[in-house]
């Protein structure tokens, strides 16, 4: 019997119609030259000759008798490729009407009497250069798999050809539904051996746990180094902003797309990391958006961060991921005080997870689950929005940044070349941004996903996030540039923004010495403009130049 992991199944405890827990993408594809057919159809043939390569295809929820413990998986044979990959409605559609379409999707609930995916294709999307792809809207839930479960995911279904690679047949067909084969003792049973196996396991790991945690908490419990050490608060809560209010069942989406190979050299620059420089483009565009938005705190934005608990070579389809926090340097004006501010944090971030990452649990006992879990989640989801606590009580994170690390060759789906893949994550009541990054085939994907109350305007946040890029790669890399034309490979959603993408053209860096900062950071004379504050919803003020 193949029982969800506590972890898993706390995504779908904590499921309402306002908090969808499913995670998706939004790829264009460039289909083959002379293609004259459906895409929709091609990709039902394709993907109906490899359901046998990732079990999340063909298995749904089975409960447990009266809700007593965690669901099961159960595989079944006959899957309606119908219901599961749909064909948008609609002629041509533009990128930006096409990515209002994925967000509405986005926000619907997912049938969980079926397995849970769902594809939907987009036979023509006009880019902005006026040429026309096609493109795919998927989402799974992720009680099913994580962001590196969707990598695997990836691997299995595409090719990294126009022609389609050999797939060998299952080794055996399916059997019928497994719940016929299932008893209700045999499955109450499971439930009780199983809470007891993970009682046993928390009781003998308990000693680990605690001395972890409390190291952990007295280097946090710390600011400064030596004689300098100062006591603080070991969590810190975010400041108010527009982002931490409760959630709405509809979405607004936005994507932008960066150079991979110049976010490496601005990491190199800075003597920091990919990771480093993202969070930094983050925060950068926020303050961007904040300034005509309700304002930018005097304190620094602090992002949730998921952190991969998957150990290498693990390719199981499952959630193995858990949450940090860091903070963004928003209150500095300064881009390098800003840049530093971020290392500094993520820095003690690492070395936080050194110490944890082997006693952070994934699982818990089984018994009463369903009811305990998610009976008080959803209660208190319910208390938050309903008596608005969203306006006063302040959250851990203000919006969740999540970086995903993909291939760096084009793949391709029933012959169709993947030009972009923009990710769609989850918003909750509290945290209404989230902003997933994905690396592919020399790119920095970017998929923006809020409640549509929270960010009305998510296009002016894309638009930033380019901005913040360009000004990043002229304070990080050399003034001697070459730019050099190369072979377009996918289309950028806010090409007016930036010129340098626009052609095709990337930036070739060459290695020149530039003064330092004390913190080891190029230094930098910028000083960015003074913005205009608008009314919103909830009042901060303004931070004075830092």
């Amino acid at each position: 019997m193949d029982t969800l992991s506590g972890l898993d199944a706390l995504f779908l405890y904590l499921e309402t119609p306002e908090t969808p827990m499913h995670i998706g993408s939004f790829a264009l594809y460039e289909l083959p030259s002379g293609f004259k057919g459906s895409l929709h159809k091609a990709m039902q043939a394709h993907i109906a000759g490899r359901m046998h390569l990732a079990p999340i295809f063909s298995r749904k929820l089975g409960l447990m008798p009266l809700d007593l413990g965690h669901p099961i998986w159960i595989q079944v044979k006959d899957v309606d490729l119908d219901f599961h990959i749909r064909q948008v409605k609609g002629k041509t559609l533009t990128l930006r009407q096409a990515e209002e379409k994925c967000a509405e999707l986005h926000g619907h609930l997912m049938d969980r009497r079926h397995p849970l995916w769902e594809f939907h294709v987009f036979e023509r999307i006009k880019r902005p250069d006026g040429s026309i792809c096609a493109g795919v809207y998927s989402k799974v839930h992720h009680a099913t798999l994580d962001g590196k479960g969707g990598t695997v995911l990836t691997n299995a279904i595409m090719d990294i050809s126009a022609s389609p690679r050999e797939v060998p047949p299952p080794d055996k067909a399916l059997d019928d539904d497994d719940k016929k084969n299932l008893k209700t003792g045999e499955m109450i049973g499971a439930v009780l051996s199983n809470s007891l196996a993970q009682y046993i396991k928390l009781v003998k790991a308990l000693p680990h746990a605690v001395q972890a945690v409390g190291g952990t908490l007295l280097k946090q419990s710390l600011s400064g180094t030596g004689a300098r050490a100062r006591p603080k608060l070991p969590l810190d809560l975010a400041p108010m902003t527009d982002f931490n209010v409760a959630v709405t069942s509809e979405r607004t989406f936005g994507t932008a797309r960066v150079s991979f190979a110049d976010c490496h050299a601005m990491a190199k620059a800075a003597d920091g990391s990919f990771n480093d420089i993202v969070l930094w483009i983050c925060a950068t565009a926020l303050r961007t958006y904040l300034s005509q938005h309700g304002g930018i705190p005097k304190k620094s934005l602090l992002a949730a961060m998921p952190i991969s608990l998957r150990e290498k070579g693990n390719n199981d389809l499952n959630t193995q991921a858990s949450m940090t926090v860091v903070e963004l340097g928003t209150q500095f004006a300064d881009p390098m005080k800003r840049l530093q501010a971020i290392m500094t944090s993520t820095t003690k971030v690492k070395h936080a997870i050194v110490d944890l990452k082997g006693v952070i649990p994934t699982d818990y006992p089984s018994l009463f689950a369903p009811w305990v879990v998610g009976g008080v989640a959803k209660a208190a989801f319910k208390v938050y929005s309903a008596t608005g606590l969203s306006h006063r009580l302040p959250m851990p994170a203000n919006l969740v940044i999540s970086n995903v690390p993909g291939p760096q060759v084009p793949l391709y789906m029933a012959g169709a070349r993947m030009l972009t893949y923009h990710p769609l994550s989850i918003v909750i009541h509290g945290v209404a941004l989230n902003i997933t990054i994905q690396t592919y085939a020399g790119f920095v994907d970017f998929g923006v996903i809020a409640d549509k109350k929270a960010v009305p305007e998510v296009h002016e946040l894309t638009d930033a996030l380019v901005q913040a890029f360009e000004q990043g790669r002229h304070l990080l890399t050399p003034a001697q540039t070459k730019a050099v034309k190369v072979k377009p490979k996918g289309p950028l959603a806010n090409a007016a923004k930036a010129r340098t993408y626009q052609d095709g053209t990337v930036a070739k860096v060459t290695k020149a010495k530039r003064p330092a900062s004390k913190g080891g950071l190029p230094v930098s004379a910028d000083k960015p403009k003074t913005a205009t504050v608008k009314p919103s919803l909830t009042r901060v003020r303004k931070n004075p130049e830092a």
